[in-house]
């Protein structure tokens, strides 16, 4: 529904500015949050050890849950530019504490840095929803898609450039692993200035979907997915997704540290390998959308459901051999991809728009809590039973998702 505020406005132009715009900043914050996801890891277990490494990459998932409850409600009641710009200004602020805690080697600094550097994650996430908001019902999983994709250039980057930062500000006195996390803060921080300042129209504003004074978000966000079985689908598919692809990958970086063992060949293998799984998550992204929109919600679901047990099964059996490794992980981002984009499609248009914001919100909650339980108890696995046992657990995880999307 497009209200009276958008009739002084052209809907299609906007949403094509809109599009750009969010690419543009989805590119942006894609660099940052890459380049910090893939060194984050390394930086726990040389902090604390493998046991640190897990529970790093769950309090960046944490942190993107937590704070994408403040970002939702400045959603709902201003729009979609105070919402994404503030998940960005924390994600920003998360990534300086963290080079503050390499510098004075704090492992509780590191812990509450990546917590909010998951603000970072929240924006990115968030701001899939805010290319639905005036796309039209056959295209919702294209625009979707779009932005999803558009995050695959600056997620490629990253962790590629993550070497390079590293050795670069090392010599400005920065020490190790601290680099990727400084150049963070600029990326996100850039991100947020050109949201606040050219992310107008306010999409979700127009489409009708804020509610100036709204109370009591959750409780009706709750009660509307409760009540609609196709967002209930939704928001089981994008949980299980990221539940399986965060218990995998926030551990192989780690597992490849078992085999390769000389400093800077482990950088660019660990860049090499979560590129690789990036471009998986991203690049096929429109792929996704187009089949979402042609072949129905349910079975992209389905074909993503399979695709992340095959990526297990690679992963979990590739031993030291990196091609295999590769293969496993850019199969498990194709997966996620397949679930994310058709579930969070299916969750937006199974509710009232003027629920959306609040309903895309707990979802992101809902996915972000699964995944950092993932996260964590992927660091404990991989310590007692090794990485094959965590991508065995990961593949079994998904059989609920797929009984209740059959059925």
């Amino acid at each position: 529904m497009i209200t009276e505020t958008a009739t002084a406005v052209d809907v299609t132009a906007l949403q094509r500015r809109t599009l750009g715009l969010l690419s543009a900043t989805q590119i942006i914050g894609g660099l940052g949050v890459a380049s910090g996801v893939s060194v984050g890891a390394l930086l726990a277990s040389s902090l604390a050890g493998p046991w640190a490494a897990g529970l790093t990459g769950s309090c960046a998932v944490v942190g993107g849950a937590v704070l994408a409850i403040p970002a939702t409600r400045l959603m709902r009641t201003g729009g979609r530019r105070p919402g994404l710009v503030f998940a960005y200004l924390v994600g920003a602020l998360g990534a300086l504490l963290v080079v503050v805690s390499v510098f004075i080697s704090s492992v509780p600094l590191l812990f509450l840095g990546t917590l909010l550097f998951g603000g970072s994650s929240a924006g990115n996430l968030q701001s899939r929803y805010a290319a639905v908001d005036l796309a039209a019902p056959d295209r919702r999983a294209r625009h979707l898609s779009v932005v999803v994709w558009a995050a695959a250039v600056g997620a490629v980057a990253g962790p590629n450039l993550a070497p390079l930062t590293d050795r670069l500000l090392g010599r400005w006195g920065v020490p190790e692993y601290g680099g990727p996390y400084l150049f963070s803060v600029l990326a996100f921080a850039l991100a947020a200035t050109v949201l606040f300042v050219a992310l107008r129209p306010d999409p979700l504003l127009t489409a009708g979907g804020a509610r100036p004074g709204a109370k009591a978000v959750w409780r009706e966000a709750a009660r509307t997915v409760r009540d609609s079985a196709g967002a209930r689908t939704g928001v089981a598919a994008v949980a299980v997704g990221h539940v399986v692809m965060v218990g995998v990958m926030s551990m192989t970086p780690v597992h490849i540290g078992g085999y390769v063992h000389d400093h800077g060949d482990l950088l660019r293998v660990v860049g090499l390998v979560i590129s690789i799984h990036i471009t998986g998550m991203y690049a096929l992204a429109p792929v996704a959308g187009l089949l979402t929109d042609r072949l129905g919600r349910r079975p992209v679901i389905v074909g993503g459901i399979g695709v992340l047990v095959l990526a297990c099964v690679f992963a979990g059996t590739a031993g030291s051999d990196t091609v295999r490794l590769s293969i496993g992980l850019a199969l498990l981002g194709i997966g996620w991809s397949g679930t994310m984009v058709a579930g969070s499609t299916l969750l937006s248009e199974s509710v009232p728009v003027e629920q959306r914001a609040g309903v895309q919100g707990l979802s992101d909650v809902i996915m972000g809590v699964a995944g950092a339980s993932a996260g964590a108890l992927s660091g404990v696995v991989v310590d007692f039973f090794g990485y094959p046992v965590l991508t065995l657990l990961a593949g079994v995880t998904v059989i609920p998702l797929l009984a209740r999307v059959l059925r």
